[in-house]
């Protein structure tokens, strides 16, 4: 049996133990040296790298439909510093560097977050959707990733989207970010917006690409371990020439594992033992 934490024996000290995280969390950004995005124009940069939509409401939740309201009233907050966000060169996005005062006049109301593996709500749950979408947007630029964190579990089935499985990133303040680097010498620009069911994103630049950068999956591999179910896929970026249409180069950017924490469909190839799984991106 795991050891339970400390805030787990007494709850009554979790409070301090997340303003001592927070605390810590933005003194090593503000020491670190790097330059953080923080610069909203009023216009939007003239050339779209890639843009994609995703519906909001999740009604198979299992839980009181008001959460995926108060989701949509989280991810609308979230979204105001991010919009028209430019990233110039040498710069660092970081998520929680650029939301980190989005409730400051109105507190994010309580949506659902997975925590110690389990389903639950919490006061700005749902706001990994955001996050998931930018990342997904990042993924179609030349800027650095450096630092993702994927789902550990997935509760639900893919919502509809144009991502492949296995992108995804989940945020937590003061634990887990989403940062990505400018290393190159052109600007790009974050761009969100809602109708009354989606969330779209958009990533922009300042000059026209020759280039587009695809995403798709390998074989995603499913396998049995410990009683619980696993996933694993890798995610493959292909550079491809616009002009021409033909892939330039290929790459595998990381190799995706979560539980499942839900039926798969009966056809679903299931490994009964984890060693039988082929580790093409280990």
């Amino acid at each position: 049996m795991a050891r339970k934490r400390l805030t787990q024996l007494f709850p009554w000290l979790l409070p301090l133990r997340k303003r001592q995280r927070l605390f810590c969390f933005y003194l090593s950004m503000a020491l670190d040296h790097e330059h953080y995005a923080a610069k909203q124009l009023d216009t939007l940069l003239p050339y779209r790298l890639f843009s994609s939509a995703c519906p909001m409401y999740n009604l198979e939740t299992g839980f009181d439909e008001v959460y995926q309201q108060n989701k949509v009233f989280n991810l609308q907050l979230a979204a105001k510093p991010l919009h028209a966000l430019i990233i110039r060169p040498g710069e660092t996005f970081s998520f929680w560097q650029t939301v980190r005062y989005a409730d400051k006049d109105t507190p994010y109301k309580d949506g659902l977050v997975v925590a110690n593996g389990t389903l639950k709500t919490s006061q700005g749950g749902g706001v990994c959707q955001i996050s998931n979408l930018l990342f997904w947007l990042f993924l179609h630029t030349p800027l650095t990733i450096v630092e993702r964190h994927g789902h550990k579990v997935k509760d639900f089935p893919e919502p509809p989207s144009d991502a492949p499985i296995g992108v995804d990133a989940t945020v937590s303040e003061g634990w887990l970010d989403l940062k990505v680097k400018n290393d190159t010498e052109h600007t790009f620009q974050i761009a969100v917006s809602f109708d009354d069911h989606n969330i779209y994103g958009q990533i922009l630049t300042d000059i026209e690409p020759t280039m587009d950068r695809r995403i798709t999956n390998g074989e995603a591999l499913y396998y049995r371990e410990n009683g619980r179910i696993f996933e694993e896929v890798d995610v493959i970026q292909n550079l491809v020439d616009r002009q021409s249409n033909s892939c330039v180069s290929s790459r595998v950017l990381y190799r995706n594992r979560c539980e499942i924490g839900y039926q798969l469909p009966a056809e679903t190839v299931i490994k009964e033992n984890s060693n039988d799984v082929r580790r093409v991106g280990a």
